[in-house]
């Protein structure tokens, strides 16, 4: 399993904002800048994490992003998931419940099953402070 690019730049940007927590707004030019990334990539991740309620969005002179709530409310599940939807290991975990061509017989379901249990539980568990 890989991380696409949105969940790994969505972690550096929050981050970026952990660390500019209670000091205002941060634009995103200034966030792109010390990253390293594409100024145009990160709007389309911040509006995924604005419409998730994790960064709020301050308009005009002196304005940018700034975390929705304290950083250790924040869990790196919900950005996670904010950013990258369903990271479901196998179909049976998926919000969407596709159409498993195996069904109950699918030789790989109860392991992943347990993996992705562990997995979520294990994002959920850290916050945005731990970072």
């Amino acid at each position: 399993m890989k991380l696409s690019t949105k969940g790994r730049y969505g972690l550096m940007a929050m981050y970026r904002l952990k660390l500019n927590y209670g000091q205002g707004p941060m634009a995103i030019s200034d966030i792109a800048r010390i990253e390293g990334l594409s100024e145009a990539y990160l709007e389309q991740l911040f509006t995924l994490l604005k419409k998730n309620n994790l960064v709020n969005s301050i308009r005009g002179a002196g304005g940018g992003y700034e975390l929705a709530r304290n950083p250790d409310e924040i869990k790196i599940g919900q950005i996670l998931n904010a950013l990258e939807g369903d990271m479901a290991l196998s179909c049976s975990s998926m919000n969407n419940k596709p159409e498993c061509r195996n069904g109950d017989a699918c030789a790989t379901r109860n392991i992943l099953d347990k993996l992705q249990i562990k997995m979520e539980k294990l994002l959920d568990s850290m916050s945005l402070s731990d970072m």
